[in-house]
């Protein structure tokens, strides 16, 4: 039986306890049968449930290294492209930009970035990764997870791989759409 972030067991479409009849991903939105419904609300549970242990492994990570975990999301952020822009990294984390100076600040500071000018335009500062500092520090921190993660993708077929590429897309998509509505629609 698998079990939730927090450690304790759990079964298929069950919410917390005492919650199991008002968990709102057991709300199956016209499930076609009990199994059907069983199924979607063990989908949305372990995707919650890999939500938060991401989050977990952020924290850890970022206190192993002696960062926060926001600094550490916005060194992974940048770790894809290798260099944006100060502003280019606001966009793309939902910080303010006064929030991206101080966490550019504090990872300069640590080792793990340097600011350039843009040399076709002088008003833009470039957050440029760090390289061999961010592998030695962060990634190796990280290889014993993604060399499982490999393993566990060598037990699949080139067409599940597809499936499974296509379904993170779609996972992806969903998420971005959700924090585009987060972060533009007014609370309430």
């Amino acid at each position: 039986m698998p079990e939730d972030p927090a450690g304790t067991a759990t079964g298929q479409g069950s919410g917390p306890p005492g919650l199991e009849e008002s968990w709102p991903e057991l709300v199956t939105g016209g499930a076609r049968s009990p199994e059907r419904a069983d199924l979607e609300a063990a989908f949305v549970t372990a995707l919650r449930g890999t939500g938060s242990l991401m989050t977990l492994i952020t924290q850890a990570t970022a206190e192993r290294i002696g960062i926060n975990g926001t600094d550490l999301n916005c060194l992974n952020i940048l770790s894809f492209r290798g260099r944006m822009t100060a502003g280019e990294l606001a966009r793309a984390t939902g910080l303010t930009t006064a929030s991206i100076t101080g966490v550019v600040d504090r990872l300069e500071e640590a080792g793990y970035v340097t600011r350039e000018r843009d040399p076709h335009d002088r008003r833009l500062v470039v957050v440029k990764l760090v390289v061999d500092r961010a592998v030695h520090d962060v990634a190796n921190l990280f290889l014993p997870m993604m060399r499982a993660w490999r393993e566990m993708a060598a037990r699949y077929s080139d067409d599940e791989l597809r499936l499974i590429v296509d379904y993170y897309a779609r996972v992806e998509q969903v998420l971005r759409e959700h924090l585009d509505r987060l972060r533009n629609t007014p609370a309430s």
